[in-house]
């Protein structure tokens, strides 16, 4: 199979996870629920910008036993999607625009809440955890000098003529920052603000649909 750099699509729309796909921050409460103590500790700093998510999200995921694993699985079994994602994914495949989902969070937990939705992305790019030793061992593919999974690196990959980004918090910013075009809301709506980086505000993904139908109409 090609590489996605072979066969650079004119446009490709990088979606976000966790707060983006999900209607809530799926990720971010499952660290609550396991890591509790150090996620009080450490999500405030990461959300200021003090602590880079590389070095937080690694020190709350590899503080959590390996065998609750399935616990948190089952943790995100069930969890609500934003409304509309399955109506711009049939807009996408009409236009044979690639849809690739880049996440901060951990790929079991995506592919989960995604279900028989995972075979409709082009792909998911997330943290692997390996589950061999007494505590989760943290391994990403594109690990960047502040991200665990570096989205700008991700990006590089397509070569696309037009990238698309939408996302909702800290995790997208630097992916925002580098998007021809960005949706974005809550956290990376105020991020952008303070940067004066231009972006779409979006509640659900039949906003992003209608914005992108009328974009691209030329």
């Amino acid at each position: 199979m090609e590489s996605p750099s072979v066969q650079t699509p004119k446009r490709v729309l990088f979606c976000d996870f966790d707060g983006t796909i999900t209607a809530d921050e799926t990720f971010v409460a499952m660290l609550k629920q396991f890591a509790p103590e150090l996620s009080a500790k450490i999500m405030p700093e990461m959300y200021a910008l003090r602590l880079t998510l590389r070095e937080g999200v690694r020190q709350l995921l590899e503080s959590i036993p390996s065998a609750r694993y399935p616990e948190i699985l089952e943790f995100s079994q069930g969890k609500q999607m934003r409304k509309g994602l399955v109506e711009l994914l049939d807009f996408l495949d009409g236009k044979g625009i690639p849809f690739v989902v880049v996440s901060g969070g951990v790929r079991g937990m995506v592919e989960t809440v995604l279900g028989s939705l995972v075979e409709r992305v082009a792909e998911i790019y997330a943290v692997d955890l390996d589950i061999s030793s007494k505590y989760l061992w943290v391994n990403s593919a594109f690990e960047g000098e502040t991200e665990l999974v570096s989205k700008v690196q991700i990006m590089a990959q397509y070569a696309a003529e037009e990238s698309v980004a939408i996302g909702d918090s800290v995790t997208d910013l630097n992916m925002a920052m580098h998007a021809d075009l960005v949706f974005a809301r809550d956290r990376l709506a105020r991020y952008l603000d303070e940067r004066q980086k231009p972006y779409i505000p979006w509640n659900d993904f039949l906003d992003v649909r209608d914005y992108l139908a009328n974009h691209w109409q030329n």
